[in-house]
């Protein structure tokens, strides 16, 4: 009988996973200080061996996503982050931005073997990959992973939807990993067709949304699809198990939530920017925040799986948008709310009344605060944004907890471009 579970630590006590985790920690800190240009200049006061803490950490600078293109730029080709240098990579790969990535030389890299193994990916079992292989790391990632697993590769691609559906009718592979939308494509072609692509019956994807009616049509199609989130930088970060509650987290990653715009974790439950913190030698990411929202589900998995898990993709944490030819950024309402102490959480909201753009900040205080509290704010609010608005104060505990920091309710034709990305295999 096949094993339920990748490796035991799956299904490690939490607290025993917490204290191997954080003992790792202090190790981790000091091989970065010691390897990667970047983290001997940020971390150049820090004592390693001090943190040991979920509250230690948090005390250290945030690395943001968005500043891998700058670092790169000033600092070729990892902007000081890795460890190694280029030649000492199994691959290097190239993301839009450009942003580069490193691989190293150890067999399943980016740990998304766990993630195969939770969605039926056996030994034996033939992987009809459609994730990239030209420049960007999907297609390796999830290559590496099922030959870990002992399974054999079919290395599509990405395009080529005739050739890739007559490979799946003469190969008959048992699985599938890409995008979702691809393989609607693929199992749409074969109804148009005729053809037999019957032998899948599982699959793993990424990259993209997969909404409930998609996750219908596999259904309908005998297909047992599960989700993970991945990046090219940190590699797995969350899978589904059989239990479909949330995705659960990788063993060998610390993750925080973090408030937008600043480094302090939220409470539990609160929805916040995911940030991790990666035990790998090769890429020593410290507090390295993804842009993603998400937020922690209570209890555990009924799989059996032991560790936490998140909700999925619950937005984007950088809501910057422009107000009257000006950027406003989540780190600015942070710097509002940390200059006036009683003020706890806060939400910018951006509205236009057919004329102009107005702005106001709705933050949380006590309840005996009083109008001059609020005209202080008002003032900060100008000098931090060089832009004028008002200071509505609330009820501690009023504001949704939904990770939100500016609420552009204008009309779309005002507001920022939203990128859309969605977590998976990012690049």
């Amino acid at each position: 009988m096949p094993l339920p579970f990748f490796d035991a630590l799956e299904t490690r006590n939490p607290d025993s996973r917490e204290r191997d985790l954080l003992a790792a920690l202090p190790a981790q800190i000091a091989h970065a200080k010691a390897k990667a240009p970047y983290y001997a200049r940020v971390l150049a006061d820090v004592n390693p061996a001090a943190v040991s803490s979920r509250a230690a950490l948090a005390a250290l600078p945030v690395t943001r996503k968005n500043d891998l293109i700058d670092l790169q730029k000033k600092a070729p080709p990892f902007g000081g982050l890795a460890a190694i240098p280029p030649g000492a990579a199994a691959r290097v790969f190239m993301s839009p931005g450009p942003i580069y990535e490193p691989e190293g030389r150890k067999a399943d890299f980016w740990r998304l073997a766990r993630a195969l193994h939770a969605a039926g990916f056996r030994r034996g079992d033939l992987v009809h990959n459609s994730f990239a292989y030209h420049l960007t790391p999907g297609g390796a990632m999830l290559e590496s992973a099922a030959l870990a697993l002992g399974c054999s590769v079919f290395p599509g691609g990405v395009g080529q939807t005739e050739l890739q559906l007559r490979a799946m009718t003469e190969l008959s592979p048992a699985a599938y990993v890409g995008t979702p939308s691809f393989l609607k494509i693929l199992l749409d072609r074969a109804r148009e067709t005729g053809a037999d692509i019957s032998s899948l019956k599982r699959a793993v994807v990424s990259g993209e949304a997969f909404p409930p009616p998609l996750q219908q049509t596999m259904r309908e199609s005998g297909i047992d699809a599960y989700q993970c989130y991945v990046t090219a930088d940190l590699g797995l970060i969350a899978y589904e198990s059989a239990a479909r509650e949330g995705l659960i987290l990788d063993e060998q990653i610390i993750v925080e939530l973090l408030r937008p715009g600043t480094g302090d974790p939220v409470a539990p439950g609160e929805v916040g920017e995911v940030t991790v913190t990666l035990l790998d030698e090769t890429y020593p990411l410290l507090r390295f925040a993804t842009g993603d929202l998400s937020a922690l589900l209570p209890g555990k998995s009924p799989c059996g799986r032991t560790n936490a898990r998140i909700r999925g993709w619950l937005g984007r944490a950088d809501q910057t948008t422009k107000v009257k030819g000006l950027f406003v950024h989540p780190a600015q309402i942070a710097e509002i709310l940390k200059r006036h102490p009683p003020l706890a959480r806060g939400r910018l909201i951006v509205t236009n009344d057919g004329t102009s753009d107005a702005l106001i900040l709705e933050a949380e205080a006590p309840a005996d605060a009083d109008a001059g509290l609020a005209r202080a704010a008002e003032a900060t609010l100008a000098a931090v944004t060089r832009l004028k608005g008002a200071v509505r104060l609330v009820a501690a505990g009023s504001l949704p907890i939904d990770g939100k920091v500016i609420d552009d309710r204008r009309p779309p034709v005002g507001k920022a471009e939203d990128s859309g990305e969605k977590p998976g295999v990012k690049t």
